[in-house]
């Protein structure tokens, strides 16, 4: 099978304090060789980009309503709907925070969802396979590094 992918660029709002905050170009990535993630690139003012995978159904859930448990946490900014999405970001004691608008995160998952209906994930017959030598990758370099 053939990867397909899905891509977008949007813009977010880096909030870095109540009175500091900065737009920054953010590509969203989903491709049908890992199904159930999507993976958001920030590119940050003077550092490398750095990219986070996490859950399809994480972002599709936090548009609507808070969700998240861990290092990745999605709500809605706000009551008033359609409105904009706060994305944080944790790793230990540090963190990140971004806002974007609800409409271009909803128009590049209902893009992913054409491409692999939610729920259908499974389907990809491919997917088990590139999980085991993903899997067998991770476990070759724990064996040799210990």
């Amino acid at each position: 099978m053939r990867e397909s992918v899905v891509q977008a660029e949007i813009m977010m709002s880096f909030l870095v304090s109540e009175e500091l905050s900065f737009r920054i170009p953010v590509e969203l990535r989903y491709a049908t060789c890992d199904p159930y993630a999507v993976r958001l690139t920030f590119h940050l003012p003077g550092d490398a980009p750095v990219t986070w995978a996490f859950g399809r159904e994480l972002l599709i859930d936090g548009v609507g309503r808070p969700c998240g448990v861990g290092d990745v946490h999605i709500a809605p900014a706000g009551s008033e709907g359609f409105g904009d999405v706060l994305i944080r970001l944790q790793v230990g004691a540090d963190q990140a925070l971004f806002r974007c608008g609800a409409v271009p995160l909803v128009a590049f998952l209902d893009r992913t969802d054409k491409l692999v209906p939610l729920g259908q994930e499974h389907s990809l017959a491919d997917f088990d396979t590139h999980l085991d030598e993903a899997l067998d990758r991770i476990l070759a370099e724990e064996q040799s590094a210990g």
